[in-house]
C-alpha cells in the first residue's frame, strides 16, 4: 500500500497547477506577440533556424540597399549621358552651318559665342553630382570637379582613373562610375596635319578613306603619326615620299600613285591628300591615331572661327579642315558616349535580374521564417479555451481534495 501524505496532495496540486498556468501564459503570450517561439527555450530547434534566417533576411536586406543604390547612380549616370549627346548633336549642327562659306564674319562670331555656350553647359554635365555630392566622373575623387579650366582657359580633366565597384549579392560586384578621361577626353582623333617645315606648303583635302589600309599598312600598332617629305627628282618634279619610325629606325611607306607630286592627290595607307606650295625639303607630318577630347574639339573651332581667315587660299584650307575634322571628332565623341551607355545598358540589366532574385529570395525565407515562428491563431486560440478549461477543472478539483479530513467521518 502506497502512503500519501497531505504534504504531497498539496505539493502535487500546486505543481500541476503551475504547470497548466505555465502553459496557459505561453499560449497567450503567443497569441498577443504573434509569435510562437519568444525565447529559445521555446523550441530549440525553431529558434537555431529563426536567428539563421533572420542573418539571411539581414544580408539580402543589405544587397537589396546596394543594388538600389547602384541603380540609381547607373540610371543617373545614363540620364547624364543621353545630355550629353543631344549637346553633341547641337554643336555637330553648328559645325555643319559653319562650314557654309557664305557666311559673314558676323555669322561666323555668332555660332562662335553659341559655340562657348554649349562648351560651359558641357562642362556643367560632365561635372554632375550625386545625391551624396561627390562628382560621378571623378573616379575615386569624388570630392574634386572632373573638368575644370586650366591657366590658359582650357577645360582638362582633374579626376582619376578609378572605376568604383559594389557588391550587390554574394560574389557579384557591379561597376557603378565611369571616370571622364575614358569618356571625354580620349576620344580617337581625325587623321590631321600636325606641323610642317614648310613656310607656304600646306595640306588640303585630307581624309582617310580606307581605315583597313591603315591598319595594314603599319601592321598590329598603328604609330601616331608619318612624316611627308618633298624632293626634287631627276626631271625636276617635287616628287612626294612617306615613312614613318618605329623604335628609332624609319621604314618607308607606299605612295598612290608612284611618283606622286606637289600639286596632286594621292594616298598614303588609306588617307587621301594633296600637298600645296612645297618646296624641296619640305617635311610635313600628319597624326593618324591620336586622341583628344571633345572639350578640346570645340576649343580649337571656336579658335578657328574667332581667328582664321579665308581669303587666302592656305587660311581657307585651314578652316575647311578644321570643319571637316571637328566633325569627325564630335561624331567619335557620340560613338564614345553611346557605346558607354551601351554598356550601362548592360550593366543596368544585371543589377535588375539581382534585384529580382533578391526579392524572392527574400520571400521564400520570409514563408520560411513564418512557418516556424508565426503562431496559428485558431489554433493557438483553441489551445487557450482548453488550458482555461483544464486549468478551471484542476482548481475545482485541488479546492474539494484540500477540504478533506479524517475528523469529518469521526
Amino acid at each position: 500500500m502506497i502512503r500519501i501524505s497531505s504534504q504531497q496532495i498539496f505539493s502535487g496540486g500546486i505543481n500541476r497547477l503551475q504547470d497548466i498556468s505555465s502553459n496557459l501564459v505561453n499560449t497567450q503570450q503567443q497569441i498577443s506577440t504573434g509569435k510562437k517561439v519568444n525565447k529559445p527555450s521555446d523550441d530549440p530547434v525553431a529558434a537555431a533556424r529563426i536567428l539563421k534566417l533572420d542573418q539571411e533576411l539581414k544580408r539580402i536586406e543589405t544587397y537589396g540597399r546596394n543594388a538600389d543604390l547602384a541603380d540609381n547612380r547607373l540610371k543617373q549616370e545614363e540620364s547624364t549621358l543621353a545630355s550629353a549627346v543631344d549637346l553633341l548633336q547641337r554643336v555637330r549642327e553648328l559645325t555643319v552651318q559653319a562650314g557654309n562659306g557664305t557666311l559673314s564674319a558676323n555669322d561666323r562670331q555668332s555660332i562662335s559665342e553659341e559655340l562657348k555656350e554649349r562648351l560651359d553647359q558641357l562642362a556643367n554635365i560632365a561635372n554632375t553630382r550625386d545625391a551624396s555630392g561627390e562628382y560621378i566622373f571623378s573616379g575615386y575623387q569624388g570630392s574634386t570637379p572632373a573638368f575644370a579650366k586650366n591657366d590658359e582657359g582650357n577645360w582638362i580633366y582633374q579626376g582619376d582613373e578609378g572605376q568604383r565597384e559594389l557588391e550587390i549579392d554574394d560574389g557579384v560586384t557591379v561597376a557603378i562610375s565611369d571616370h571622364g578621361k575614358g569618356i571625354f577626353v580620349d576620344v580617337p582623333k581625325a587623321v590631321s596635319a600636325k606641323g610642317t617645315t614648310s613656310a607656304d606648303g600646306f595640306v588640303s583635302d585630307l581624309e582617310l578613306i580606307a581605315p583597313t589600309d591603315l591598319t595594314n599598312a603599319f601592321g598590329p600598332r598603328v604609330p601616331d603619326d608619318f612624316d611627308l617629305t618633298v624632293t626634287a627628282n631627276a626631271a625636276g618634279d617635287l616628287e612626294i615620299t612617306a615613312s614613318y619610325t618605329r623604335g628609332g629606325t624609319t621604314y618607308p611607306l607606299t605612295v598612290e600613285p608612284a611618283g606622286a607630286v606637289v600639286g596632286e592627290e594621292f594616298q598614303v595607307a588609306g588617307v587621301r591628300m594633296t600637298l600645296n606650295n612645297a618646296q624641296d625639303g619640305d617635311t610635313f607630318t600628319l597624326g593618324v591615331s591620336d586622341k583628344q577630347s571633345v572639350f578640346g574639339t570645340i576649343e580649337n573651332l571656336i579658335d578657328g572661327l574667332d581667328s582664321l581667315s579665308k581669303t587666302d587660299p592656305k587660311s581657307r584650307a585651314a578652316y575647311d579642315a578644321l570643319v571637316a575634322e571637328s566633325l569627325i571628332n564630335l561624331d567619335n565623341a557620340q560613338e564614345s558616349i553611346i557605346l558607354k551607355q551601351t554598356e550601362l545598358g548592360g550593366r543596368m540589366n544585371a543589377v535588375e535580374s539581382t534585384t529580382a532574385f533578391l526579392d524572392d529570395s527574400g520571400l521564400y525565407t520570409q514563408e520560411i521564417r513564418s512557418q516556424l515562428q508565426d503562431v496559428d491563431y485558431a489554433e493557438a486560440i483553441s489551445n487557450l479555451s482548453f488550458q482555461s478549461f483544464v486549468l478551471q477543472a484542476a482548481q475545482q478539483s485541488f479546492a474539494q481534495v484540500s477540504q478533506l479530513s479524517l475528523f469529518d467521518r469521526l
